[in-house]
């Protein structure tokens, strides 16, 4: 049973219709274990759109001491399967998608694709109902919070390096990754953990090995900027 969707309007600031709300947290998991419901792919698909239009212009207008080189590299980052992850993460997404069993079993609601996809999908619903205007405003509401903390907004642009570096500035030695797949070749999902020596310290999935990798990456570089209580 997922949380009253009224706990995350609020969170996010828009009121969706109620209809188009749910459909943008459907995960096809669900819609295929329940009769072949829809499901929020074609939402996502438009949610990634709107996304990329607001952050392209935000940081076009933003920051025009930037070259077009950089400014794709924070364009690419922001946008990334990563970086929206960790968004969905920070207002308790995961709690809200309605996902089939299968994914329920294997931790589907803190997936970085899922928590992702889920988001753009949201993004395209609230375009829908609400308008561009509505939906940039989101987008920029979402995304913020990176670029008003430098150290991680540098972590979700290369969290790979950025974990090494902190590694080593503690002491821990060279992150290693092992990486697992599974599901059919032409949709194949990526399971990383990383390593520090022979502990393993955090988890992350992608559509490939890469991404997973940096999933990984970024949530030990978070735990590890967290001070043991």
């Amino acid at each position: 049973m997922t949380p009253n969707t009224d706990e995350l309007s609020s969170v996010l600031g828009v009121i969706v219709a109620p209809g188009l709300f749910e459909l943008a947290l459907t995960h096809r998991s669900f819609a295929y274990e329940n009769g072949g419901l829809a499901h929020n792919e074609r939402l996502e698909f438009l949610g990634d759109s709107i996304l990329g239009q607001a952050v392209t212009v935000m940081l076009y207008t933003e920051n025009p001491q930037l070259d077009e080189g950089e400014l794709a590299k924070r364009r690419a980052s922001l946008v990334s399967s990563v970086a929206l992850a960790e968004v969905a993460r920070s207002i308790g997404l995961g709690a809200y998608i309605r996902l089939g069993r299968g994914e329920e079993l294997t931790g589907g609601r803190d997936k970085s694709s899922i928590l992702a996809d889920t988001l753009e999908a949201l993004i395209g619903a609230t375009y829908l109902d609400l308008g561009g205007e509505a939906a940039t405003a989101l987008v920029l509401r979402l995304i913020r919070p990176l670029l008003e903390n430098p150290d991680r907004f540098g972590a979700s642009m290369d969290p790979k390096t950025s974990l090494q570096e902190l590694a080593a500035r503690l002491g821990r030695g060279l992150p290693s990754y092992q990486v697992s797949d599974s599901g059919p070749d032409h949709s194949k999902r990526f399971h990383a953990t990383v390593l520090l020596g022979t502990d393993p310290i955090a988890a992350g999935d992608g559509s490939s090995k890469k991404h997973a990798e940096m999933a990984a990456a970024l949530q030990a570089w978070t735990l590890l900027q967290t001070p043991a209580t």
